[in-house]
């Protein structure tokens, strides 16, 4: 257990929460030494599956529960949300809900889908969802396949020095757009029954519907040139001009097989495996096909959950994230390595789950070997810089203590290695490829959802330096030069960071500050300085800090928001890294919010504080002006082009490592001297 400093004046508070924490942490862990929070997102996934079982003609056994998850999270104003307490619904999530609804039988007439449909048609009805939403629809025969955007399965034949090909995507977009172009060029559908039809969606009659998608370009632009190359593949296709195409689809087939996890899932998320079983279902692989039997069978694993009455599935998971932030909390914490039988195991885990095989990186990528570590348990094709960042963090920590030393360093060694490999030519890191940031593919009708591309990010790149600074490199290292300039290049006005994958300036400004410190950089610098202090003024009256997921949209949002305990932990660990006495009554704040906040040895924390995608397309930081919010992105607060994720044990290891950290650098009592400099590293 935690043993008090000597060196301060310890607070009873903070020693009796340590030690709660890490008993519920310890109670969490499963029999094989990993830890597993559930990954919660919002209602399009149960939606979407509840589709697919009518198209795949699947019939699943807790349908039932899916719809009770639905219901459940449904608005007072009829709609759904993407995140929690939104500033408004989201028409995709609620299209999708109301459609899935009507599938699973219930009556138009139903007072829940009168209130949903009123809110879609008062938002400007089916004319305004995304692309995959109309995806979904033209699949259930409600809207016309030739107009949404085309997707030809001969991309598949595009040669990766060609420079626009399917690795030109993000690893996530890639693995969707395949099976997508399958179901794309066979125009699969299945429609509903004369009686779950969504006519009553067309007010107006489906004649008088525009089903064009929305010109957010102007004219001499690459994506009204896509606009009309889409036209004009959706002509071809209608006169049968395609040659070769039973040897494009039979290669995207093969791709798809060959990119199937070991757990049944694809890519580790959602929308590769959803597609991918459609496209093979379409072309004629029965239920009882072992790759199809493996993809549905996943779904009785640890991809569903249970919540209030109803059950929900996981759009992603991430036991290898929450496994070893996890550990690293526990470090944090004061547990050590030989004392641990839980984190004996859990290290044991995370060294197997080292990934030692070739994924999709390696096709531009040359020259590298493999050693990185994924988000999930069972996805070796899609490892990523942030996991291999922290698992390097916890490893290098266990350096002395490890029984098989041998062992620690060779995987320490490949790892870094690997994400070494993995710098981009700017100087940051991405989270799954290099260089992956050609923006002409964002002007691609089909990328309206989400990003489109993985660009480096300041957090991502934050973590990777942090990691190869507990590995003993500096700020003379070549390496660590090249991101430091990124990093600086990144830094807000305001003096905070973008948060990519954490929400939002709260996480980027974190990471930062703390990769900073890790590389041995002056702690009393003007960036930290600027930073630090925008982060302080911050501080919610309760102590504690917290960010909406409105702020990717709305500027007066970034760093504001409700108090959460995870936010709270990351504003903590900024401040503790740039050691400025100045702040020291802030963190004691922090501190004391976070102690009395808990509650069973954890936190309690509704809000959405994780990243899948900000909806800019482009994958990184953008400019938050007018144009963009009416124009180009075409979302608003709601996030409607977005994916927020509530990780549930956010709440818990991120509080806990700012407790341990906060530990052994708070100074003590309650009124310490204000005037102090932030000291120098």
């Amino acid at each position: 257990m935690v043993t008090p400093a000597d060196s301060i004046d310890f607070d009873p508070a903070l020693h009796e929460a340590l030690i709660a924490a890490q008993l519920w942490l310890e109670e969490q862990q499963l029999d094989d030494g990993s830890w597993a929070g559930i990954l919660e997102s919002n209602a399009c996934i149960e939606a979407e599956w509840l589709l697919a079982f009518h198209l795949l003609g699947y019939e699943f056994p807790d349908s039932g529960g899916l719809i009770r998850g639905i219901l459940d999270r449904q608005r007072q104003d009829g709609s759904w949300e993407t995140y929690h307490d939104a500033a408004d619904g989201d028409i995709n999530a609620t299209v999708e809900c109301y459609a899935a609804l009507r599938a699973s039988g219930f009556d138009a007439a139903d007072e829940r889908l009168e209130r949903a449909r009123a809110w879609i048609v008062g938002h400007g009805g089916l004319s305004n969802t995304r692309v995959f939403t109309r995806y979904w629809l033209a699949m259930l025969g409600e809207w016309p396949w030739e107009q949404t955007p085309n997707l030809p399965p001969e991309v598949i034949h595009i040669p990766s020095w060609f420079p626009v090909n399917i690795y030109s995507l993000a690893c996530w977009a890639r693995a969707t757009l395949v099976p997508l172009c399958v179901l794309s060029a066979r125009r699969f559908a299945k429609p509903l029954p004369e009686d779950r039809r969504l006519d009553e969606l067309f007010p107006d009659g489906r004649q008088a519907m525009d089903y064009r998608l929305p010109k957010r370009t102007g004219i001499f632009s690459w994506g009204r040139f896509f606009l009309v190359a889409d036209r004009v593949l959706n002509i071809y296709q209608r006169l049968g001009i395609t040659l070769g195409r039973a040897s494009s689809i039979q290669r995207c087939l093969e791709w798809i097989v060959q990119h199937q996890d070991a757990d049944g899932a694809w890519g580790g998320i959602q929308p590769p495996w959803i597609y991918g079983l459609l496209a093979l279902h379409a072309e004629g692989y029965p239920l009882t096909q072992p790759t199809m039997q493996k993809g549905l069978a996943a779904l009785d694993t640890h991809w569903s959950y249970k919540r209030g009455n109803g059950t929900r599935i996981q759009a992603s998971e991430s036991s290898v994230w929450d496994t070893i932030l996890s550990l690293l909390a526990m470090l944090d914490s004061g547990r050590d390595y030989s004392d641990s039988a839980s984190i004996q195991r859990a290290v044991s885990w995370v060294l197997d789950q080292q990934v030692l095989v070739p994924g999709d990186w390696s096709v531009n990528v040359k020259g590298v070997q493999p050693g990185g570590w994924a988000f999930e348990r069972a996805n070796v094709h899609y490892p990523d810089v942030d996991d291999t960042a922290v698992a390097l963090l916890v490893l290098a920590r266990l350096r002395g203590q490890f029984e098989d030393p041998e062992r620690l360093d060779r995987a320490i060694e490949r790892g870094a290695d690997w994400m070494i490999g993995m710098q981009s030519s700017n100087g940051g890191w991405a989270a799954f490829d290099k260089d992956n940031d050609l923006d002409i593919i964002t002007s691609i009708p089909f990328c309206d959802f989400g990003e489109a591309l993985d660009p480096p990010s300041a957090d991502v790149t934050a973590h990777a330096l942090e990691a190869l600074g507990a590995l003993g490199r500096d700020s003379n290292d070549p390496v660590i030069k090249r991101g430091l300039r990124f990093l600086y290049s990144e830094q807000e006005p305001s003096g905070s960071w973008f948060g990519r994958w954490g929400v939002n300036h709260i996480y980027g400004t974190a990471a930062v500050l703390t990769a900073l410190r890790a590389v041995g950089e002056d702690m009393n610098s003007e960036p930290v300085r600027r930073a630090v202090v925008w982060l302080a003024s911050l501080q919610n009256r309760d102590g504690g800090w917290g960010e909406s997921c409105a702020s990717y949209m709305d500027t007066a949002s970034m760093g504001k928001g409700s108090s959460t305990a995870s936010q709270t932990g990351w504003a903590l660990m900024a401040l503790l890294a740039a050691d400025c006495d100045a702040f020291q009554q802030h963190v004691r704040q922090g501190v004391k919010y976070l102690t009395s906040a808990q509650s069973d040895g954890t936190w309690h924390e509704p809000e959405y504080t994780g990243t899948g995608f900000p909806g800019y397309g482009v994958g990184a930081r953008t400019n938050l002006d007018k144009r963009d919010l009416e124009g180009r992105l075409g979302q608003g607060r709601e996030l409607q082009r977005g994916f927020m994720i509530n990780y549930n044990m956010y709440r818990h290891y991120f509080p806990l490592m700012a407790l341990g950290r906060a530990r052994d650098n708070v100074l003590p009592g309650d009124d310490a001297d204000v005037a102090g400099r932030c000291k120098s590293s």
